[in-house]
């Protein structure tokens, strides 16, 4: 029977069975000072005052909000031993996410769902919701996420399959432009016998609860 959970802490284990794996393309550093000062100037270029009793600390806001959204908590991936030769799916369910869209500025929030097949080694259950936060902390697209989140799973824990699907609702869509309120993109990236194995495929998405 498969395992599926909500994210939470790894285990204890042995010392000296664990694996740390490789965080791959940092966030850059943010320049605090110099967006303190862009958007001082979008405020202008927007017909606002910047310096009005209302506006002035905004700019100190609005950079801090940005660096937030745009930096993820430091973490350090480990693995460990699959000891018990467990090769059912393992799978988070509702992951919590949000990220920020690359053509607008604007949020897209929702929910992740990730799963593997393990084969040699198994990773602490809150690891995946942080590879997610990992790759959502920056200016994104939902499709490159998905897969993203997708490929450094199958590379650096090599299973012997992952799953991964992204719901989520952007404010670009919903407050501006078609003001489709409501409606979620749904998108998904499958690796190995998850993508392979039919059987395997459906037991996935109904885990995941989605109808992809």
């Amino acid at each position: 029977m498969s395992a599926v959970a909500d994210p939470l802490p790894a285990q204890p284990t042995r010392p000296g069975n664990r694996r740390q794996l490789r965080l791959v393309d940092p966030s850059p550093a943010v320049d605090l000072p110099r967006a303190e000062r862009a958007v001082a100037d979008l405020l202008a270029a927007l017909g606002q005052d910047p310096f009005s009793a209302h506006l002035a600390d905004t700019p100190r806001r609005v950079a801090a909000s940005y660096a937030e959204l745009l930096t993820p908590p430091s973490f350090t991936p480990t693995t460990f031993p699959n000891d018990e030769g467990y090769d059912e799916l393992v799978l988070a369910r509702a992951i919590p996410f949000a990220s920020l869209c690359q053509h607008h500025l604007l949020p897209f929030v929702g929910v992740a769902h990730v799963g593997y097949l393990p084969a040699e080694r198994i990773l602490g259950l809150s690891k995946l919701a942080r590879v997610v936060e990992l790759f959502a902390r920056r200016l994104q697209l939902q499709e490159r996420l998905t897969t993203q989140v997708a490929d450094w799973l199958q590379a650096q824990l090599a299973p012997k399959g992952v799953g991964v699907v992204l719901e989520a609702e952007h404010q670009c869509m919903t407050i501006r432009g078609v003001h489709a309120a409501g409606a979620r993109t749904v998108t998904s990236a499958l690796h190995g016998l998850l993508r392979s194995d039919q059987r395997l495929r459906q037991e996935f998405f109904a885990l995941a609860r989605t109808s992809t």
